[in-house]
């Protein structure tokens, strides 16, 4: 983008009158004296150099008016800067048992289900750092993405507060990883991603899923984060059952296994409460502080005052020089008369 191309005018026409400005170097507004000869008297440098300068101080006057009434302005721009974040894909599990409490009852009081408990915890995580980039969605039967990747921090806590309505029964994860993971552009491999699963677990993942999904881990290596919200008395993502060990047995466990296999950094956090799931959450942010590029859209800019402030000062200058003008011609005659009185009173009636 070339210098020039920054730049505009929102009246172009006006700038025909452009050439008004070279009215200085043709014609003066400083008062003429006639001297006998002009040859006569030393060079005066210091003259010259005032002369050109109001010369000057007219064209840039007058350019400045010109340039004023045509409205300049600087083009918007989008800048492109570097900030510590990261790219957070979120993925927030809407089935049936996210309506319930960390004790498995139904909320009464003041005490807060799991679906309301991390909705207000992942609104704080959300704008604590300038630069992260957000996505949200949500999946229960079926994904539905609610705000794609954006750095508008203001739209992402609405869509997390927007997830409060009653979720179904059945929780297909494949489907939302899926969706999760499309929402991350073609940008270099340097920029740190990560996906943010907030479940209660009891998914089961399709073995030809399986094979899908794991192409599309290896594809783009996101940083896998799963903030387990864990029922009391429940079994744990690491507790072996002592009878059949089955996906459709266990899991959570295998839910687990299956993400560990994928070959990505991948981390699980249990959370017993709303305290426990705020730890987590800090930790994850810790871990994601690499450096990440950013735009900034720098707005149109007026530069009107600045055209007229450089008229203003050849306004100023031409002033100046006209209340310091000398009419030369007035100011010999006193000198004359001055002389005249000066001589002997003889000399005075002899003329």
């Amino acid at each position: 983008m070339s210098v020039f191309a920054r730049f505009g005018t929102t009246l172009p026409l006006v700038l025909w009158l452009l050439p008004l400005a070279l009215l200085p170097l043709v014609a003066s507004t400083q008062r003429r004296t006639a001297v006998s000869a002009i040859a006569a008297a030393p060079a005066d440098a210091l003259s010259r150099v005032i002369g050109w300068g109001l010369t000057l101080a007219g064209i840039v006057a007058i350019g400045g008016l010109v340039l004023a009434l045509a409205g300049p302005y600087r083009s918007g721009e989008t800048v492109t800067r570097t900030g510590i974040g990261a790219q957070v894909s979120m993925l927030i599990d809407r089935s049936g048992s996210m309506n319930e409490t960390f004790a498995g009852r139904q909320p009464s009081g003041a005490e807060e289900s799991k679906a309301a408990a991390s909705r207000r915890l992942l609104a704080d995580f959300v704008g604590s750092r300038a630069h992260d980039q957000f996505a949200v969605t949500a999946f229960s039967t079926a994904p539905m993405l609610v705000v794609p990747m954006t750095d508008r921090h203001d739209a992402v806590r609405a869509a997390i507060a927007a997830i409060d309505r009653p979720g179904l029964d059945y929780t297909n994860v494949a489907r939302g990883l899926a969706m999760s993971l499309s929402q991350f552009g073609a940008e270099a491999a340097s920029i740190s991603r990560a996906v943010l699963l907030v479940s209660d677990g009891a998914a089961v993942i399709d073995p030809k899923v399986q094979g899908t999904l794991r192409a599309e881990f290896a594809k783009i290596r996101p940083n896998l984060y799963w903030l387990f919200l864990r029922t009391k008395g429940s079994p744990s993502i690491r507790d072996k059952p002592a009878g059949e060990d089955t996906p459709q047995a266990a899991p959570e466990r295998h839910l687990d296994l299956f993400f560990k296999s994928l070959g990505t950094p991948y981390r699980a956090f249990e959370a017993e409460g709303p305290e426990a799931v705020g730890e987590a959450i800090r930790q994850i942010e810790s871990l994601e502080r690499d450096p990440i590029p950013y735009t900034e859209q720098c707005p149109r800019r007026d530069l009107t005052p600045f055209a007229c402030a450089l008229a203003a000062v050849g306004l100023l200058v031409l002033l100046a020089g006209k209340l310091l003008e000398v009419d030369l011609g007035r100011a010999s005659r006193p000198a004359r008369r001055h002389s005249d009185d000066a001589r002997p009173a003889s000399e005075r009636l002899a003329a």
